[in-house]
């Protein structure tokens, strides 16, 4: 299962590395094709007056509270590398995206063009009701091997944006990009990536 292979590579590279960012990133990934979605809504969350920026002590906070244990010394490296003009606060949707593994330019593509057509105002939001109505599972890889029904994935996949999300049930562009991105870490292969995708979404 590539899932499962890539929480043990992400486990591996985090007892090797002493860098507080790579540290961080594959922590995020040992825990799946969600972990950095996840991280993405736990600092959100602490964004508590919107300000799209964390302090020094709420980045501590955050990261503890995701579960991984950084001394004192690596949180202020984390901080220093998006700390701009000695500002108090760092913008964490650029730290975000710093955790992000890079994703070539044609899946970047294919993610951006399967929101577009989700996002039908074109305000970077859309609805977990939009999600529910154009998603389809049945051409993922764990239902065609049998691994899961197609149900089941379609409710684990709808849950991995409803909890600990905002009321309203909203899904940004950054969070859709935050799942995609664990997830194109698990597959090598460009243009089976891009086959997930946009048979996923009926594309």
């Amino acid at each position: 299962m590539a899932e499962a292979k890539l929480k043990e590579s992400a486990k591996a590279k985090m007892a090797e590395t002493t860098d507080p960012l790579e540290k961080l990133r594959n922590h995020c990934l040992s825990q799946g094709y969600s972990g950095i979605l996840s991280l993405g809504k736990l600092f959100r969350r602490l964004d508590k007056d919107r300000s799209w920026t964390l302090s020094r002590d709420e980045l501590a906070r955050g990261v503890s509270q995701f579960g991984l244990k950084l001394s004192d010394d690596d949180i202020n490296k984390l901080f220093k590398q998006f700390e701009k003009d000695g500002k108090a606060d760092i913008n964490y949707e650029e730290f975000i995206d710093a955790i992000r593994p890079p994703m070539s330019a044609a899946r970047k593509t294919a993610v951006e063009d399967v929101f577009k057509v989700l996002d039908k105002t074109g305000d970077g939001v859309v609805t977990i009701e939009d999600l529910k109505g154009v998603y389809s599972a049945k051409n993922h890889p764990k239902v065609k091997k049998g691994e899961m029904k197609e149900e089941d994935l379609l409710k684990k996949f709808l849950n991995l944006f409803e909890s600990n999300s905002s009321v309203d049930g909203k899904v940004t562009k950054q969070e859709f990009f935050d799942y995609y991105s664990g997830l194109s870490k698990a597959i090598d292969d460009d243009e089976y990536f891009l086959t997930v995708v946009k048979m996923s979404w009926g594309m």
